[in-house]
């Protein structure tokens, strides 16, 4: 299997109807398999994921991720999930009005150049998860580096996306810091979720489940509705 343009699966558990279909696009130095562990998590609440590579090295992977929006057996809300790169990508999709996309999840929106270093403070950089960090460090087919690279993105017109947003963003992310990502989406309807202590791979970092949980919760509010309903509300 290619590390781009293919995807990497997980489905619901048999016996349940799945409940939509994730399409991650994924971000600098990475593949879709990186995302195995966000995509069980998801599958197990009977979501489909499918991750693909990184779009801005790989021209493939926006086909794919057409092909996989128009594929009528892949059940809906189909929902594109960015992150890094990705999520510049996904709204570049979105704002083109490519059919199938019902709804946004952008994590770690990339706003500014960052300055490099070690291998050792990317991965600080990327994720506080000591298991991600190992994950990343023994993947022969991640590749180091990638944030401190020069890379070419997408106008960023969130003005002409017309779907639901949801943006995920670590307080502490200093690959794109939070302050930045606030003006980006201050003049949108994107709902933005920041995570106190959370990096630039929210993702993947130490509070993923927080990360997962928040996005169940706006996909559930999405099956009722574009408008998305509350479910529930009181203290937490």
């Amino acid at each position: 299997m290619s590390f781009s343009s293919s995807p990497f699966s997980w489905d619901e558990p048999d016996g349940l109807a799945a409940r939509g279909t994730l399409i991650v696009l994924a971000g600098r130095g990475e593949h879709g398999g990186v995302y195995e562990r966000f995509g069980r998590r998801l599958a197990f609440d009977a979501y489909r994921v499918r991750a693909l590579g990184d779009p801005s090295t790989d021209p493939g992977v926006l086909d794919e991720a057409a092909k996989l929006l128009a594929d009528e057996s892949l059940p809906g809300p189909k929902v594109l999930v960015g992150s890094d790169t990705g999520a510049s990508y996904a709204v570049r999709l979105a704002a083109e009005d490519v059919p199938g996309i019902d709804a946004l999840i952008l994590a770690g929106l990339p706003t500014s150049p960052w300055s490099g270093g070690s291998w050792e403070a990317e991965a600080e950089a990327r994720t506080a998860c000591p298991t991600h960090q190992g994950r990343l460090t023994n993947d022969p087919a991640f590749r180091r580096g990638a944030l401190a690279g020069p890379v070419r993105l997408p106008s960023l017109r969130l003005d002409l996306v017309r779907v639901p947003v949801l943006a995920l963003h670590g307080a502490d992310d200093t690959v794109s810091p939070l302050p930045t990502a606030r003006e980006v989406y201050a003049d949108t309807d994107a709902r933005l979720v920041t995570f106190h202590g959370g990096r630039h791979d929210v993702l993947n970092d130490a509070l993923h489940r927080t990360a997962a949980a928040t996005v169940v919760r706006f996909l559930e509010r999405l099956r009722l509705s574009p408008e998305l309903p509350l479910i529930a509300e009181g203290p937490a």
